[in-house]
C-alpha cells in the first residue's frame, strides 16, 4: 500500500496506479459478497494489468493472430451457463 501511495503521489495521472486502486476496491467488493456494476470493465482492467505485468505491448498483440493455437473442442453442452 505504501508503494502504491508513493506512485500515486509521484504521478496523479498514472493509469496503472488508478487501475490498481480500482482493482483493490472491486476485489474487496467481490470478496465481501457484493457484485460489481460493470464486471466487463473489471475483466478488462485485469487484462490490462496482466499485460503490463508480463510486459506485453498493446500494439504487438493487436496484430498477432493465434495461429499456433489448436482449435477449441466444440463442447456446447459443457460450456453452457446455468439458466
Amino acid at each position: 500500500m505504501e508503494e502504491l501511495r508513493k506512485r500515486a503521489d509521484a504521478d496523479k495521472n498514472d493509469k496503472s496506479v488508478k487501475d490498481l486502486v480500482l482493482l483493490l476496491f472491486e476485489t474487496a467488493l467481490l470478496t465481501s459478497g457484493f457484485s460489481l456494476d460493470d464486471p466487463n470493465t473489471f475483466g478488462n482492467r485485469i487484462h490490462r494489468m496482466l499485460k503490463l505485468g508480463l510486459s506485453i505491448d498493446e500494439e504487438e498483440t493487436a496484430g498477432d493472430a493465434d495461429t499456433d493455437m489448436p482449435p477449441l473442442d466444440d463442447d456446447a453442452e459443457g460450456s453452457k451457463m446455468e439458466e
